[in-house]
């Protein structure tokens, strides 16, 4: 009886102690990490956005040249 109640209050301690740390160290973390990662993806799709208009810009730039070497 003594050994299964001091089974039960360390397996009590273990579960507080580890549902503590989830809570106040894992928690946060997580949270900094989820918006560091949204403000990544951001500048990500930014980036993507301002290269597609630069590639678009230089198509544009090679066809106005096609056309004026054709026209010639």
């Amino acid at each position: 009886m003594l050994i299964t109640r001091g089974f039960s209050l360390t397996n009590f301690v273990i579960a507080s102690s580890a549902l503590c740390f989830q809570v106040c160290v894992l928690y946060p973390w997580h949270e900094k990490l989820d918006e560091e990662f949204q403000n990544l993806k951001t500048e990500h799709l930014r980036l993507l956005k301002e290269s597609e208009q630069d590639r678009l810009k230089e198509l544009k730039s090679i066809e106005g040249r096609l056309r004026a070497l054709s026209g010639q």
